[in-house]
């Protein structure tokens, strides 16, 4: 762990830092800007499960307001032609959430408790698992949760602090050891998990995204 944390604390030297810091400032500002914006937030957690944050980014931006609006049928056919894997399962997704709509956001003014309300999400949304309701929590401002994508495990993995997991899907008890391992370089390294996935990504890919 001491390699890791060095390297971490390199980059806070760097004007990656700068980076970073600005991504999270717009992490924050998304939860203040509306139930509209908060749940195209959940549809591009819908969109990077098993694609590319790069491509669900490409789709937010081409989609907009269509994710609140479009027909599933209409959607699906955007998406295909956005270049998306598994369109219809994930317009189907978005259309069904809809529905949940107004509950979540009810939820998220009256609970500030990151675990509870990504509980609630994994839960009652379809085709949200742990990994995709801690990228939607954490992408409007909720600090506490681990984005425990393949990059994140190799990265654990190539400084010997888990063992490579067998299955490319997570248990929900798998998920959270590997976060409590998270948790612990969370806290040596003075940053919290919303940061930390950021830094650790831009030590893997070179990249600092969303």
């Amino acid at each position: 762990m001491k390699i890791l944390l060095n390297e971490i604390e390199k980059l806070k030297n760097l004007e990656i830092k700068n980076v970073i810091d600005s991504r999270n400032k717009e992490f924050e500002k998304i939860k203040l800007s509306g139930a509209n914006e908060i749940f195209k937030e959940l549809c591009f957690c819908f969109m990077t499960a098993n694609f590319s944050a790069s491509g669900g980014i490409k789709i937010q931006s081409n989609v907009g307001d269509g994710f609140l609006t479009l027909g599933e049928e209409e959607l699906a056919k955007k998406l295909s032609v956005l270049g998306h894997r598994f369109p219809n399962a994930r317009a189907k997704y978005v259309v069904e959430a809809r529905n949940k709509k107004d509950e979540l956001i009810k939820l998220l003014t009256e609970i500030d408790d990151d675990l509870v309300l990504r509980e609630w999400v994994v839960k009652n949304i379809k085709g949200v698992g742990m990994k995709e309701a801690s990228h939607f929590l954490r992408n409007i401002g909720y600090k506490n949760l681990a984005i425990i994508d393949f990059h994140i495990i190799d990265l654990l993995v190539k400084h010997n602090l888990i063992e490579k997991p067998k299955n490319k899907t997570l248990t929900p008890k798998r998920y959270v050891e590997i976060e409590n391992v998270l948790r612990e370089i969370s806290k040596k390294s003075g940053l919290h998990l919303g940061e930390l996935d950021l830094y650790l990504w831009y030590l893997e890919t070179g990249k600092v995204l969303k």
